[in-house]
């Protein structure tokens, strides 16, 4: 009996010869376009270079939780701890710097531990074989109590460095300004194509998520892969955390609360497929500002809820699904 490996966006062809993987990220992109010309027509001084660098400004630290959990996502897994380990960050970072650490200490610190929080649900999801969701959700749950363990209230981050790191503006042509937070985020974006894209260890994920049991036949360190992507977006996820820390100045126990749910949005809206094996961190990014539009969006309007937000957010997330559902079944139904 022939067992056939479950169905994945293919490389074939589409009329006018575009491969159809990319389909997804240029959906994506296409409602970036769409949802920036509707804001330029409708509000008098929405199309401007700057109003495109303050998405990014806004949006430096979801950008970086996007990668992490594209990551994820691609070997099929999930990752729900990432809003909760980004305020622990921000709470780390703010008690540390208030005792008078260094600031690289402080940072190098932070950055440990969330990576040490992602290593040690990825060894639980790998080696109980417990499901994501329940390790992700159990972490989630202990990196917010840790956070009140810190300090039930607010911690303002007084220290100098931090404060010039986040007051300090690069100015690009145009009269455009962006922050050191941008530049952060746009490396982090550089590196994780580097690593999906050319190395053994990204070629491992995209594998894992396509046939883990495949991936292993062919001698791949699926283990290795499995662990490490969830070690990738604890990283992140600290990163993240600094940076919000940093457009806050402050950590705080409810900083990022559903923060999650966003980064998950993004990642999906992006293009990459919940259930695993295709995706492109290019895509997350274009997912985050397709949310950031909307948000801008609505706060030009004025009139309108922030709830507004999440209802095109739940929109649009539903039909990226759907589109991602045509996209596996049509190479199966060309069978």
């Amino acid at each position: 009996m022939t067992v056939l490996a479950p169905s994945r966006p293919s490389g074939r062809l589409l009329p006018g010869r575009l491969p159809q993987r990319f389909l997804p990220v240029i959906a994506t992109f296409a409602v970036f376009v769409i949802t920036f010309g509707v804001g330029s027509f409708r509000y008098e001084g929405f199309f401007s270079g700057q109003v495109v660098a303050n998405l990014f400004v806004d949006n430096a630290f979801l950008i970086v939780l996007a990668v992490g959990m594209t990551f994820v996502i691609l070997t099929g897994g999930i990752d729900l701890s990432v809003g909760a380990v980004a305020a622990l960050s921000t709470m780390i970072a703010a008690a540390t710097l208030e005792a008078g650490w260094p600031p690289w200490l402080a940072v190098l610190t932070v950055l440990a531990s969330g990576s040490t929080l992602g290593l040690l649900m990825g060894l639980v999801i790998h080696y109980f074989g417990v499901q994501p969701f329940i390790v992700t959700l159990a972490g989630m749950f202990l990196a917010r109590g840790l956070c009140f363990l810190i300090s039930v209230e607010s911690v303002s981050i007084q220290d100098p460095v931090f404060r010039d790191l986040a007051t300090s503006t690069i100015s690009l042509p145009g009269d455009i300004v962006v922050t050191w937070s941008v530049v952060i985020a746009l490396l982090t974006v550089a590196v994780a194509v580097y690593v999906l894209h050319l190395t053994r260890f990204g070629r491992t994920v995209y594998a894992v998520g396509g046939s883990e049991s495949s991936a292993r036949l062919m001698g791949l360190a699926t283990s290795r892969a499995k662990v490490g992507v969830y070690m990738v977006s604890g990283f992140c996820s600290a990163l993240g955390g600094l940076l919000f820390s940093l457009y806050m100045l402050s950590g705080y126990g409810l900083h990022a609360v559903g923060m999650e749910l966003d980064v998950i949005a993004a990642v999906v809206i992006g293009g990459t497929v919940l259930a695993g094996g295709f995706g492109y961190v290019a895509g997350s990014v274009a997912g985050v500002l397709v949310l950031g539009t909307v948000q801008t969006l609505i706060s030009f309007e004025g009139t309108l809820s922030s709830w507004w937000t999440k209802i095109v957010i739940g929109v649009l997330l539903l039909a990226f699904i759907m589109l991602q559902r045509l996209i596996v079944r049509q190479p199966s139904a060309a069978r």
